[in-house]
């Protein structure tokens, strides 16, 4: 076995004292991150921000200390493999808040890396909450609502403030001593542009996932319903976006072995997309499609012992983050086994020939909207500024 390349975190590019220190360890936090970093420089052009982060943080102006994105590793046995890239990476960001001392560090969603660094920065007296003079502050909660509830109590401990995306959220915190904010979800903020719009005469949207095993638990469903729907829409197109070129070359062989690889086509994620009606896996996409007013459907399908434990125990009831929200289904939802094509492609079928259910869509997505907006001037920066502009009273 190759011997594990340890990472090397830089520090900061000049003597300025940092500011803030963003941690982002995935591609969505980095994206998410990089809206905040934008808008809050824009606000405090002066501000020194580093970021453990990738792209998206550098081009919105944070140095970066080290970019884990690029050594991104999926999945429990690879996780294991580089056990000690982990351990390594976390040492050598407490290390580095330890020397470089910024004001304030902030986490970006990742829950399982970034409350590990948070618990060691507490145990090393670092932490506020630990006698040190750093607060940690957190920015997207985890989904606490849906998995692993008793992580409230580990962040109540360990952080200062959190600031969430979704309005029910902060009542999961009731019961801590955490100062918890709803702050808007950056998909309804003026300066988000989605690649998803709807428009009637488009294509069928077909979204199954953007990781292999999902996509093939689930795309042959989804295929074999717009077979299905074919009989009676022999003309109707359908279109899959795909997130990497390694996802395409699945896409393509699950095409080829149903021979739709001429009926259907594959666009990158970031190319814009219209479509008058959607058939997807349950993700972020879901809310964007919710958002963009696009009727369809959520299927899903887990492992047997994974639905048992969110239905039964936990007690989930709707998977899309929109239906949850609004509590009634935008997008009904067919898990498990009432994920077939004959259900599929029925529940299509009165999408593509019922206007009510187009009626429906938009009057939900605009009700999710103003339920998603940020409330009064509460901003997701403003409340990072807050929350640094209070290092400063200690």
């Amino acid at each position: 076995m190759a011997k594990t390349e340890l990472p090397v975190v830089s520090g900061p590019r000049d003597s300025q004292p940092v500011d803030i220190l963003i941690i982002a360890n995935e591609h969505s936090g980095d994206e998410q991150a990089a809206r905040l970093i934008s808008k809050l420089k824009g606000q405090h052009p002066g501000l020194n921000i580093a970021a453990m982060g990738g792209e998206h943080l550098h081009n919105a102006g944070a140095h970066l200390i080290f970019n884990p994105l690029d050594h991104a590793v999926v999945g429990l046995i690879e996780v294991l493999k580089h056990i000690d890239y982990f351990k390594s990476l976390i040492q050598q960001t407490v290390d580095w808040v330890k020397t470089h001392k910024p004001r304030i560090v902030c986490f970006i969603d990742a829950p399982s890396f970034n409350l590990r660094i948070a618990e060691r920065l507490y145990k090393a007296g670092i932490a506020r909450k630990a006698g040190g003079e750093i607060p940690l502050v957190y920015y997207i909660s985890p989904q606490i609502w849906a998995w692993k509830a008793k992580r409230r109590f580990k962040m109540a401990r360990f952080l200062d403030s959190l600031a969430t995306i979704f309005p029910f959220e902060p009542d999961y915190y009731k019961d801590t001593d955490l100062p918890v904010q709803f702050v808007g979800h950056p998909f309804v903020e003026p300066e988000y542009t989605s690649i998803l719009s709807y428009d009637h005469d488009a294509p069928l949207l077909i979204l199954p996932g953007s990781r292999r095993t999902p996509i093939q638990r689930i795309l042959p469903n989804l295929l074999g319903a717009y077979e299905l729907l074919l009989k009676d829409f022999p003309d109707l197109p359908a279109t899959i976006v795909y997130p990497s070129d390694k996802i395409k070359t699945l896409l393509e062989s699950i095409l080829a072995d149903k021979g739709l690889g001429e009926k259907i086509s594959l666009i990158s994620n970031d190319t814009q997309v219209s479509a008058r009606a959607v058939m997807m896996s349950s993700g972020t996409m879901s809310l964007d499609c919710a958002l963009a007013g696009i009727p369809g459907l959520i299927a899903y399908k887990a492992s047997y012992w994974t639905y048992f434990i969110a239905t039964k125990i936990i007690g989930i009831k709707d998977l899309g983050i929109a239906n949850i929200i609004l509590k009634e289904p935008i997008h009904p939802e067919f898990l498990q086994f009432e994920m077939n094509p004959d259900k599929l492609s029925a529940q299509m079928k009165k999408v593509l020939t019922q206007p009510e259910y187009i009626e429906k869509t938009h009057f939900l997505r605009d009700r999710l909207i103003e339920m998603l907006k940020q409330p009064n001037d509460l901003s997701a920066s403003n409340w990072l500024y807050s929350e640094l502009q209070k290092t400063q009273s200690k």
